[in-house]
């Protein structure tokens, strides 16, 4: 029997703490190993619907149109605009990080007239110029928002802002792939029409899907159409049949067993511990992670940090690319550089999840302290 040529998978174990993926548990893996079934096989579909109750409880929302997108957090936000967005139309996109210049390349693929309101990087939007915006901008659509900007660390708070959005008549989209399980996220109180995640990040699930949510505005935007949505693959009038449950299931493409066996675990997970308990948890590991920080001689960038990913400028005289390689190669911790402008200038510590430890912080902090 010939004998092949590569050698057993074996990667190293590392403790991951940059801006994604986080570590994840054991008892996820082990989900993901279970027997594949086929995409309309009852069972399955059993999974599914219980994996997509889950993302209702997670994103505290009743919006039957939440479900997880095959494909990471981009996808989400792919999908989110290729559905709400038509050629021609005119939306808002709030700027200050490397997201939401994502965000707006996305739309305009999708044909729309962007215009755009900017702070600087780590910086966030007050309600007053949500609502400059609004009033300068009549005719958008929507006005999409990053929750977690990965970039730079920046908390945005999102209260308020439907009332101002809905009265101009338009949705209100977010980006929550940072923040969800790991941050208050409230969908249905917030006024949120449609809002994308990642599994990858405070879930602690592998990278894969992305969890997204609809509300009831959002639903009637995409079935007042006039066009058919630019993506096959992403057209939720078409998945909404097979992930809604309504009637029979229609097939649309073939889901991601497995990631769905994984996904529902770590939103079980997410439901047993407590989303209130987590959150207070990824709080708690942020404070403990900031204390040592700065007394390193580090400063967060942002006025208004997430708990989840933690952006701080390099003390002088420190070689990010350096003290990075030996963190990894020495202790076998992973923690991220700076994106754009902060490339070179700034670290980005995750504390999402499964990451989100004394026994990590302590363990990061440690061997820092070795390094500088």
């Amino acid at each position: 029997m010939p004998t092949s040529p590569f050698a057993p998978l074996n990667p190293r174990e590392r403790i991951l703490m940059g801006p994604g993926p986080s570590t994840v548990p054991a008892r996820i893996l082990r989900a993901m190993s279970a027997p594949t079934l086929g995409h309309l096989d009852p069972q399955f579909i059993e999974y599914m619907d219980e994996t997509c109750q889950l993302i209702r409880e997670v994103y505290q929302t009743k919006n039957l149109l939440s479900f997880p997108v095959s494909g990471t957090g981009m996808a989400g936000m792919e999908a989110i605009a290729t559905n709400l967005i038509e050629p021609g139309d005119e939306v808002i996109v709030c700027i200050n990080g490397v997201f939401g210049g994502r965000m707006k390349d996305n739309m305009e693929r999708c044909g729309a007239t962007v215009h755009t309101i900017e702070v600087p990087w780590g910086a966030t939007f007050d309600k007053e110029a949500i609502a400059e915006a609004v009033q300068k901008y009549p005719k958008a659509k929507l006005v999409g928002i990053v929750h977690a900007e990965t970039s730079t660390g920046a908390h945005q708070d999102l209260s308020g802002l439907a009332e101002i959005v809905h009265d101009a008549k338009m949705l209100l989209v977010v980006d929550a792939v940072t923040s969800l399980g790991g941050h208050e996220l409230k969908v249905d109180e917030w006024g949120i029409d449609a809002i994308y995640s990642g599994t990858q990040k405070c879930l602690s699930c592998p990278p894969g899907l992305s969890p997204v949510s609809f509300s009831d505005r959002a639903i009637a935007r995409i079935d007042a159409r006039k066009t058919k949505v630019q993506s096959w693959y992403f057209d939720v009038s078409m998945l909404k049949n097979y992930y809604t449950g309504d009637g029979g299931r229609a097939y649309h493409h073939t889901a991601p067993i497995n990631m769905i066996y994984a996904l529902r675990e770590s939103l079980a997970i997410v439901v047993e511990e407590g989303l209130q308990n987590r959150i207070t948890r990824h709080r708690e590991m942020h404070l403990l992670l900031r204390e040592g920080l700065e007394a390193l001689g580090f400063c967060y960038i942002p006025q208004h940090s997430l708990h989840t990913l933690n952006c701080v400028a390099l003390p002088e005289g420190i070689d990010d690319a350096a003290i990075r390689s030996r963190l990894l190669n020495e202790f076998d911790i992973e923690i991220g550089g700076g994106l754009g402008i902060f490339a070179g200038k700034a670290w980005r510590i995750g504390l999402m999840g499964h990451s989100a430890t004394k026994r990590n912080v302590r363990t990061l902090l440690a061997a820092l302290g070795e390094c500088i």
